[in-house]
């Protein structure tokens, strides 16, 4: 088992990092996203013409980086808890939690979300939905395949955190059993 932990927190690290690399790229969205709104308010303040097309584009922009900012949350640990009673834990206790709480909770529920979201997405692509205003934005169904592909990779987040803890459950055990 000592070899194998090394590499499964090898594996872990790899995932993390591709993950937060993409995050990094996907913060990228929320400084085109400033700059659309700027635009979009010295059109509608300074000229009395705002543009339907910059509008929407300020919602899909945002909507990525919300997305994918849920997987770079889980990566980074940034993500909110309510931790009444956790802090108080055990450090075995918690990874308990965590892995239960991931398999039973977390990605039965990212399951069906992309489940739903490639039919969602599907749906969108094979009725060509574009926006109800003629000058917005086409291909609806690109902003609507988002949420499969970020929840995908919220997955491939909270496998690797499986992992992760699996692993230092697996050392905590190991330690207390070296001990005695």
């Amino acid at each position: 088992m000592k070899h194998l932990e090394p590499r499964t927190l090898a594996i872990s690290d790899y995932l993390d990092n591709a993950l937060k690399r993409i995050g990094h790229v996907i913060a990228a969205v929320y400084v085109i996203l400033v700059l659309v709104i700027i635009t979009q308010v010295i059109l509608r303040k300074g000229f009395s013409s705002g543009l339907i097309v910059l509008e929407e584009l300020q919602w899909h922009l945002y909507a990525l980086g919300v997305m994918f900012g849920l997987c770079f949350a889980q990566v980074t640990n940034i993500n909110v808890r309510v931790d009444l009673f956790y802090a108080t834990y055990q450090p075995k206790t918690k990874h308990v939690i965590e892995i239960l709480g991931n398999l039973l909770l977390v990605l039965p529920f990212i399951s069906i979300v992309v489940l739903h979201g490639i039919d969602f997405t599907m749906d969108a692509w094979r009725v060509n939905e574009h926006s109800d205003s003629p000058s917005g934005l086409p291909y609806r169904w690109a902003i609507k395949a988002v949420i499969p592909a970020s929840f995908t990779l919220l997955g491939i987040a909270v496998i690797s955190r499986i992992i992760r803890d699996f692993t230092q459950l697996s050392l905590l055990k190991k330690e207390t059993n070296d001990g005695y």
